[in-house]
């Protein structure tokens, strides 16, 4: 594929953001700001990706070259190095084709993550409590910071349901592709006649709304003080710091207990209340994907079952690409970058393929 024109326009753009950034006044609406600058980084992130990408280019026609030469030391040596620079023109090559495409606004959000215990019972919880665990050191293993908002423990040290905030660089991109039902197949720690047992869990990936994407209307909501229940010391028990709030439009309802105090409660209730709405929205928006794309990669639907977790066999499989590992101990320890990048790049292949580019574009 010839990136050439589009790269140019990419240089032209990045003189003009580093025009804007340069002005008076620039940093007078943070918002506005805060966007110039995430497009300047992703612009120069290209540049910089595609300077690396055509100098590995060369590098590795010298070394085809320099590899059929008579010096057999250098030859040796420069045969060595053709598969580590094959592998990284690979990577950049799907890396800038993935920057050049039209791009999701979400993708840069932080995001708001719900776990919920599905069919299974006391299984279904503690199988809950582990997919949080795994989200906890993924997030973790990039850096990003995880704010648990509202949590509800079973009585056997599990999880009923979980909603926590992740934030960082670029979260809602890689962790979208959770949302859905995981399934997990395994001999319970009470079963004593050795039967597998099927459970699920719900996954909820949505990206962080901002005040200023979703107006919450006084008189579209229903707020309550409610007191709170369950474990989590004697303030949680004895105060009616818990808040609850009901969207009348839309029919939501959440409700928040896990803050110290009723304020931060609400807060955090009206946080996780812009991120449903603004899924509401989207999912009205994804109806009109493809019908091919949507089947690929999933709605994200909570509906959806996308993974099984098979112990007995030691297997995880991904149903929405067909994609399996067998490497059980590590994904739970938060190694799920095989699935994201298989995810990423059967998107990514669809949306070259809405974009009508295809392999006779290539030069």
């Amino acid at each position: 594929m010839d990136y050439a024109p589009i790269i140019e326009k990419k240089r032209q753009l990045l003189t003009e953001l580093d025009a804007k950034i340069s002005a008076p006044g620039f940093y007078d609406d943070n918002k506005a700001a805060a966007e110039v600058m995430r497009e300047h980084t992703r612009a120069r992130k290209v540049l910089e990706d595609w300077e690396t990408f055509t100098t590995a280019k060369k590098n590795l026609v010298d070394n085809q070259e320099i590899a059929k030469g008579d010096d057999e030391e250098l030859a040796e040596m420069a045969a060595e190095e053709i598969p580590e620079l094959e592998a990284l023109i690979e990577k950049l090559d799907g890396e800038i084709q993935y920057a050049l495409l039209p791009r999701d606004p979400s993708e840069d959000r932080d995001a708001i993550v719900e776990i919920r215990a599905g069919t299974g019972g006391d299984e279904a919880s503690l199988f809950a409590g582990e997919l949080f665990k795994m989200y906890q050191s993924y997030s973790e293993s990039r850096s990003w910071k995880v704010e648990v908002l509202e949590v509800s423990e079973s009585d056997v040290g599990g999880m009923k349901d979980a909603t926590f905030r992740v934030a960082g660089d670029e979260v809602f991109r890689f962790l979208k592709y959770e949302s859905g039902v995981h399934r997990v197949q395994r001999v319970p720690a009470t079963e004593t006649q050795g039967r597998i047992h099927t459970s699920t869990a719900t996954v909820a990936v949505l990206p962080e709304a901002e005040e200023v994407d979703v107006e919450l209307r006084p008189e579209d909501l229903k707020i309550e003080a409610c007191r709170a229940s369950g474990p989590g010391g004697q303030g949680v028990n004895t105060t009616d710091s818990a808040v609850q709030i009901w969207h009348h439009p839309t029919g939501l309802y959440v409700k928040c207990k896990e803050g110290r105090s009723q304020a931060q409660n609400k807060e955090r209730a009206l946080q996780i209340l812009r991120a449903k709405i603004l899924e509401h929205r989207t999912n009205e928006e994804n109806a009109k994907y493809s019908e091919q794309r949507r089947n690929l990669i999933g709605s994200g639907g909570r509906e959806e079952k996308i993974r099984t977790y098979n112990f007995p066999q030691g297997r995880i499989t991904d149903h929405r690409i067909g994609h399996s590992v067998f490497s059980m101990d590590a994904v739970f320890a938060g190694d799920i970058n095989e699935f994201t990048e298989k995810l990423q790049a059967a998107e990514m292949a669809e949306k070259l393929k809405d974009a009508g580019i295809t392999d006779s574009d290539e030069e």
